[in-house]
């Protein structure tokens, strides 16, 4: 029985006569092909295999061949050629897992991040534990703040009794091989929604490293074991190391927002901690889209200031910058699969438009590829429970 379909198509002619009909026999993907290609067209007006400037020749049985050594697709054949000879591997130990929180004793999902949530402490905890288990062991937490503690001095942000502390310390209680990452900046604690003390409309870069300092001590205090400052002020990375070190707290590591740009993408985290700028933006201290090499300045002055390791935020609008830095320097590098970026794709999955799983695994790759050593993302415990359901960890 006979499975190959008939197909009639017309086509062009290259020599200006009327278009001539070509009645082609299109066999059926899993039938054999007869390689040598002949015969397969009742009128044909070309063969690539003819002729001086032939563009195919023939092997020795007769098919077609493209006289070329080096084929590629070689080392894409099967699953596990791909797999011995896969550059980036994504695995759990890879992720930061941000988790907002809020001084309730309910969870609030947050409209603009489907499948997030601002955590009670407790569920905060359920959280993390379960996390652990599927092999994601470091954590960044995000603060919502109550309006009538928040103040443009952003004194709230050491007090050793705040949110942050406390659900530092509840956190080392109960799993004690946490990793946990500490945001340093004001906006969560700042009436002015700004990353630091506003006069006059104008960001003050010292003065909002003096508050810094006390933010990241109260922190370090309460167990954390990396501080990462998110504000962008000019010298905050060697302030914040000196203070650190002459309290005691040098094991205490210090992850720079480096090359953190004033992006669009933002929007969700800052409906997540209802820390939108009171008013203006922050271009004037978060680094200009426009800007690569700017990247670099920035990433020399922390690593001499003494930052252990480099971030790039966001992540897929910046895999550029994330290579930069990687050439660029020694030290660990972080990418921000931030809020924006994670709610597009929800939205596209939403609409049936992407593949939501292998949309993210994509993307967490990409980063890998682009040289990041970290990933900071939303999607770490659903990752992690992808890759452990696939066998990779």
């Amino acid at each position: 029985l006979c499975l190959a379909a008939v197909a009639t198509a017309f086509t062009p002619s290259f020599n200006g006569r009327a278009d001539s009909m070509l009645k082609v026999t299109t066999q059926a993907g899993n039938l054999p092909v007869d390689k040598s290609m002949q015969g397969i067209d009742s009128n044909p007006t070309f063969d690539p295999t003819e002729g001086d400037g032939a563009a195919l020749s023939r092997n020795n049985k007769g098919e077609v061949w493209n006289k070329q050594r080096a084929r590629p697709r070689r080392n894409r054949k099967s699953p596990a050629i791909r797999g011995m000879v896969r550059e980036c591997i994504v695995t759990p130990n890879n992720f930061i897992y941000p988790l907002f929180i809020h001084d309730e004793d309910f969870n609030t999902p947050i409209p603009s991040m489907p499948g997030c949530e601002r955590h009670s402490l407790d569920s905060m905890l359920k959280e993390v534990g379960e996390s652990m288990e599927l092999g994601v062991g470091t954590f960044v937490i995000f603060p919502k703040v109550p309006d009538e503690l928040k103040t443009n001095l952003g004194v709230e942000a050491y007090n050793p009794e705040g949110i942050v502390p406390r659900a530092i310390r509840m956190i080392k209680e109960k799993h004690p091989d946490a990793v946990v990452v500490t945001d340093v900046a004001l906006d969560p604690y700042s009436d002015q929604g700004h990353d630091g003390v506003v006069e006059d409309g104008k960001i003050l870069n010292d003065v909002t490293i003096n508050q810094l300092c006390k933010q990241v001590i109260c922190q370090a205090e309460a167990g954390a074991d990396i501080v990462a400052p998110s504000d962008m002020m000019d010298g905050r990375v060697k302030a914040i190391r000196d203070a650190l070190d002459s309290e005691g707290f040098t094991d205490v590591s210090i992850l720079s927002y480096t090359a953190k740009y004033a992006s669009a993408f933002y929007g969700p985290f800052r409906d997540a901690l209802d820390s939108h700028p009171g008013f203006g933006d922050k271009k004037t201290y978060q680094q200009d889209p426009a800007n690569g090499r700017e990247a670099l300045i920035e990433a020399a002055l922390d690593a001499e200031e003494g930052a252990d390791m480099l971030m790039v935020k966001p992540g897929m609008p910046y895999l550029d910058v994330i290579r930069r830095l990687k050439d660029a320097s020694p030290l660990p590098i972080a990418a921000y699969h931030v809020s924006g970026e994670y709610a597009m794709i929800k939205a596209a999955t939403e609409k049936g438009w992407l593949d939501e799983k292998d949309a993210v695994m994509e993307a967490l790759t990409c980063f890998k590829r682009a040289g990041a050593d970290i990933i900071l993302t939303y999607y770490a415990k659903q990752a992690a429970q992808w890759i452990k359901e696939d066998g990779l960890y």
